[in-house]
């Protein structure tokens, strides 16, 4: 069994099949302590790593420096205001104003599977294939109980957490802050990982000594955010991606979250994840249950390769539940670079055409096609088709491109209202706002308050009337700015601060209610391009826009911080025109082709106006695609080279699970004069197989791939990308 419990000890051990996690409780007063996590040991009864025997003791031997020991011990879910001064897990006003909280060792138990947490997206399990184990704790003096959750996922080497709050005194108590996981560390000149960015530069790697104090990432903006994504690390000084410790949390939620590590004054180590307490407050009335998101942990003893191949599995088995994660998704043609919102009905279908004849699967009309929606400033909310420009209504569109041989696609953004839209002149009071103070606008839109049923249910009827009006198979789902001003017109005075975590409830409850009703439609969550990639979104999409910078040189950034943490098949990925409308740069078409081949792949550019050499290339592309997408799809990810930390080249490769074929993409950014090849070194192939490069004469064993490498091949330019196919020399 993964889940242990030494009774005589007192100490749970939680086994993956490469890592270790043992919980103690100690003292009389029944502390929860963290033991041990990291490389898999074998024994059990670990509690000596406490050093509860040097001073300053526990406190049944020493209740005179009672804060000594509890601001050192390494807590599992560490109160507030009892004298641990560190960074606690819960904080609390109780009904007399008072925030202290101190939740302690109950009870235990463990069930089999993995319970949902409600209204929130989960990982999950089949039958048997994992065990949770739950522990209780209380606060007898708030008569506050507290559920720690803890799933073991022994292949993929993941532990999940996640956190229950219930009320049991008669007194309603407001939680201020439920962080979803605490780990407390040694410090071993450990740094910090996050990723990084901001609107067009999303999810960019980057590393930091951890100094004493607090190192902090997060978001307040009511999503997770372009500037910071729901995942940090702590690795080794010198990791790389085959040597050194990572401990990896990843947030499943979509909201404002906050990641911290905190080092204090003994050099040692708290790490948290959860709800980002700023402008949280949540009432908890007698009997009442507050569920906190999951947090996903991770541990590699082997460098950032293996966490990031583990959780690429563990999302793919786990969290993502289309019936498209298995499968290859449509290559389709988005309109948006090719029209913006200047399109009709006979541009759409002039598009379908040359798309079909090119093997393009499915054509997908963006922004502009409802209300009297021409530029960004108008409509939101108002969801009827603008028959001046879909002439003969959307169905008749619709069919004409099915009868083309496409499927089709719509972009919505239901979580908006236009200031200029009937729905606003209906109902002004939909919008987030605080009375009397000039709500501020980004995009020129507000957002609607989806913590209030009545405007969820109008959202998604006006969704939901669009999809059954016609054959449509894909949406995509869009939000194009941030929370701010928070006030709510359907909460009391003393619940407004709960109104950022109930509008991602509310997100989430639209999306359930989609794939629900719609159970074969690919849903692809956008949010101003990369603004909520997270896994909570994998929960009701396959897939995710990336970033609005198409830019193939770009994307080699955004894609490498992306994929560090999530599968290639999560990312919305297109060949886009040029020059590149974010950054200008003029790209070769095959290198944007080869580019996005790393994600879902799909074409944002007027296929009728590129240039014949263009579009030639277009089915070489598609062919390529098909050839390729269920190695990338389904095989684990190798980075070999990193254009972010060498400015010059960028190299990768997807090795199949049988390990008998490899995709490496090479990309030379910038071209270099009077310079010998570079040498590549191939990964994750068997070390006694035999090898063929296609298009190469010769047969190579395994271990002189991976351990002598090949050269990379030859090219001339700025740009230029290869890629390299390699298969078993009897398949």
């Amino acid at each position: 069994m993964n889940i242990a419990y030494d009774a005589a000890h007192r100490i749970f051990k939680l086994d993956t099949d490469h890592t270790s996690y043992v919980i103690a409780v100690i003292d009389e007063e029944g502390f929860l302590c963290h033991a041990y996590y990291g490389d898999k040991i074998s024994d059990t009864d670990v509690a000596y790593l406490l050093r509860t025997g040097e001073h300053p003791f526990v406190p049944s031997r020493n209740n005179r420096d009672r804060s000594a020991i509890l601001d050192t011990l390494p807590l599992e879910y560490p109160g507030n205001g009892v004298g641990d001064y560190r960074e606690s897990a819960i904080a609390v006003r109780d009904a007399d104003g008072h925030t202290a909280v101190m939740p302690m060792y109950d009870s235990y138990r463990v069930i089999d599977g993995k319970p949902k947490i409600p209204g929130l997206p989960a990982s999950f399990a089949a039958e048997g294939e994992c065990k949770t184990l739950v522990i209780t704790m209380k606060d007898e003096i708030l008569h506050l109980e507290v559920e720690l959750y803890y799933t073991v996922f022994a292949g993929s080497d993941v532990i999940t957490r996640s956190v229950r709050v219930k009320n049991e005194s008669a007194q309603p108590v407001f939680l201020t802050k439920v962080m979803s996981a605490v780990l407390d560390l040694d410090d071993e000149n450990y740094e910090m990982l996050s990723l990084h960015g901001s609107w067009a530069r999303e999810r960019q790697i980057d590393r930091c000594k951890l100094t004493h104090g607090r190192h902090s990432v997060g978001s307040v903006k009511g999503e997770s955010s372009h500037q910071e994504n729901p995942f940090i690390a702590l690795v080794s000084e010198q990791v790389t991606q085959e040597t050194g410790k990572v401990y990896g949390m990843h947030f499943i939620y979509s909201g404002s979250f906050l990641a911290q590590v905190e080092k204090h004054q003994f050099d040692a180590l708290r790490m948290m994840m959860g709800i980002h307490p700023q402008d949280f407050c949540w009432e908890l009335k007698e009997g009442d249950t507050f569920y906190a998101p999951e947090t996903v942990l991770i541990y590699s003893g082997t460098g950032l390769g293996t966490m990031t191949r583990n959780l690429h599995d563990f999302y793919r088995t786990h969290l993502i539940r289309s019936p498209y994660k298995n499968k290859k998704r449509p290559i389709l043609i988005n309109n948006w670079e090719a029209t913006y919102f200047d399109f009709n009905t006979e541009k759409l279908i002039a598009i379908a055409k040359e798309a079909k004849k090119c093997g393009i699967e499915m054509l997908v009309m963006d922004d502009g096609w409802f209300g009297y929606r021409n530029d960004d400033n108008t409509s939101l909310g108002d969801w009827e088709v603008n028959e001046k420009k879909i002439t003969g209504g959307l169905k008749h569109l619709v069919d004409e491109v099915n009868q083309i041989g496409l499927q089709f696609g719509i972009w919505f953004e239901p979580e908006m209202i236009s200031p200029d839209s009937n729905l606003y002149r209906t109902h002004p009071d939909w919008a987030i706002q605080i009375p009397g103070r000039t709500a501020c606008r980004s995009r020129n839109q507000y957002v609607l308050d989806l913590s209030r049923k009545e405007v969820r249910d109008y959202a998604y009827e006006c969704v939901a009337k669009i999809l059954r009006s016609a054959n449509i198979a894909y949406v995509k789902w869009d939000m194009n700015r941030q929370l701010t001003d928070l006030g709510s017109y359907g909460l009391e005075a003393k619940r407004q601060g709960e109104l950022l975590h109930r509008y991602v409830l509310g997100v989430y409850e639209l999306q359930e209610r989609l794939v629900t009703e719609f159970p074969e439609l690919l849903l692809e969550n956008c949010s101003g391009g990369g603004g909520r990639f997270d896994p909570g979104m994998l929960y009701y999409s396959p897939q995710i826009w990336c970033s609005d910078d198409t830019d193939a040189v770009e994307r080699l950034k955004i894609q490498e911080g992306t994929a560090l943490v999530y599968p290639l098949s999560a990312m919305g990925a297109h060949v886009s025109d040029c020059p590149n409308h974010i950054v200008g740069r003029v790209t070769p078409f095959e290198t944007r082709g080869h580019v996005a081949l790393t994600g879902t792949f799909g074409y944002e550019l007027d296929i009728t106006k590129i240039s014949a050499e263009d579009r030639e290339q277009i089915p070489q592309q598609v062919a390529m695609y098909h050839k390729y997408n269920d190695l990338v799809r389904e095989g684990d990810y190798y980075r070999i080279a990193s254009y972010m930390e060498n400015h010059e080249y960028d190299c990768y490769e997807v090795v199949s699970k049988d390990r008998k074929e490899a995709l490496i993409t090479y990309v030379n950014v910038i071209g270099r004069a009077n310079y010998h090849s570079r040498r590549i070194y191939m990964k994750g192939l068997l070390v006694d197989g035999l090898y063929q490069i296609e298009g190469q004469e010769g047969v190579f064993h395994g271990d002189t791939l991976m351990r002598a490498g090949i050269n990379a091949p030859g090219t001339w330019g700025d740009y230029q990308s290869r890629l390299i196919h390699i298969i078993t020399a009897d398949k």
